[in-house]
């Protein structure tokens, strides 16, 4: 039987509240042999007072081995099998600003790209140039018209930005076009099947039209295509957890994954502490039974490389902590979507660290909140759609299974 039936089955309308924090690709690796990682040299003393307080662990994000991008990363924390259910990251920008996405649709997350005189990417992220300048290139990339293909062209953040293509019979098995690495020209958008073919051409002929627009700007003077992708079926938190749920989030791609799964967003936070001022409120003045808040900064230091910042985010993040704990969920579980180790400058298959605080927990004599104490954590090693379930037994939420 399939396991998240069986969650849905034993799922129990009424017991605590749980807060999920999330700090985007938490898990990192030493600079050298011996040495600590990102999360181990920060200086976390809340962490480690909720540590000595909950259990810890180690979270697989799918399989081992398995280096998760985004989307699947939180889907299996957020208890569907990523092996199932394949959201692509096109999808999660479009609904995450609140595209509307539909049946015919193919969206795609894009980012503007700095090329040189050969075409070669010089900057994958074109600077980071602030989101007014994007906004400002996106609303002359509107103009962009492919006979028989409604395309619309929408700002996200920063360097970021969605396109969706809107015909019938469009296919998404499109490969993404940026290779990656820079010294190299973007890739062509190449079609994995028939019905795919006429989506990587409707891609070319707006690269294309995009290059004549853009050609002339100083950073984001070319685009990169990735997550070719539409919309799936997914279950709600209400259909599957029994649960009331709100997600709180600076970026539009996690919000786009909560509203995916049925959650409601809450406020337009722009800061860590923002995010916090928001729970707060919706804690007391709601009847949320769930509450996902997302830091996206850990994950985009480690992308950075930058060792030393990434600890510094690791400690904003730290100093939130009393705040939430002053709450008091029920449960609290704090965690990463995946790793994203300064030392790769990339997501990377190592588990990530994984603590669970509740009324219910049995010690497991953790003093710290790092990877060397998750080791020998009382959860011990997970795969992260199991997180849920474990989340709902210590809320009160899941039945006895069996006579």
């Amino acid at each position: 039987m399939d396991f998240q039936k069986v969650i849905a089955e034993l799922k129990e309308d009424k017991g605590g509240r749980i807060i999920l924090m999330v700090a985007d690709g938490l898990g990192g690796l030493p600079l050298e042999p011996g040495g600590p990682t990102e999360l181990e040299a920060a200086k976390t003393p809340n962490l480690d007072r909720l540590a000595r307080r909950g259990v810890c662990g180690l979270m697989t994000p799918i399989k081992p081995g398995i280096t998760p991008g985004s989307g699947p990363g939180h889907l299996g924390i957020f208890g569907y099998d990523p092996l199932k259910y394949v959201i692509g990251r096109g999808v999660l920008e479009a609904t995450g600003i609140g595209f509307a996405v539909g049946p015919d649709d193919v969206a795609i997350r894009c980012n503007f790209c700095t090329l040189d005189s050969e075409g070669r990417i010089t900057d994958r992220r074109a600077g980071r140039i602030p989101s007014e300048e994007s906004a400002a290139l996106v609303q002359k990339l509107k103009a962009i018209r492919i006979p028989g293909v409604e395309v619309f062209v929408e700002p996200v953040k920063e360097h970021r930005f969605v396109v969706v293509f809107r015909a019938p019979g469009l296919g998404a098995n499109v490969a993404d076009t940026d290779p990656q690495q820079v010294g190299v020209p973007p890739l062509d958008p190449q079609a994995h099947d028939e019905p795919s073919q006429k989506t990587a051409e409707i891609a070319r002929q707006f690269i294309a039209e995009a290059r004549k627009i853009i050609g002339q700007h100083p950073k984001a003077n070319g685009l990169t295509m990735r997550g070719f992708s539409k919309r799936p079926d997914l279950p709600s938190y209400r259909e599957a957890y029994g649960l009331k749920a709100a997600a709180i989030a600076v970026y539009p791609m996690y919000k786009g994954l909560a509203s995916l799964v049925g959650m409601d967003l809450l406020g337009q936070p722009s800061t860590l502490d923002e995010e916090i001022d928001v729970l707060e409120k919706a804690w007391k003045e709601s009847d949320y039974d769930f509450f996902f808040v997302h830091f996206k900064y850990t994950d985009s230091r480690g992308e950075d490389g930058n060792f030393d910042a990434k600890v510094k985010m690791i400690e904003q993040f730290d100093s939130v902590i009393p705040r939430v704990e002053a709450l008091r969920p029920d449960v609290l579980i704090v965690t990463g979507d995946h790793s994203t180790p300064a030392k790769l400058k990339s997501h990377s298959w190592h588990p990530v660290p994984t603590l669970l605080v509740a009324d219910t927990c049995r010690p497991d004599g953790a003093t710290e909140f790092s990877e060397r104490a998750c080791l020998h954590g009382g959860l011990g090693h997970f795969e992260a759609m199991y997180l849920m379930p474990l989340a709902l037994a210590h809320a009160g939420r899941l039945a006895k299974f069996g006579a």
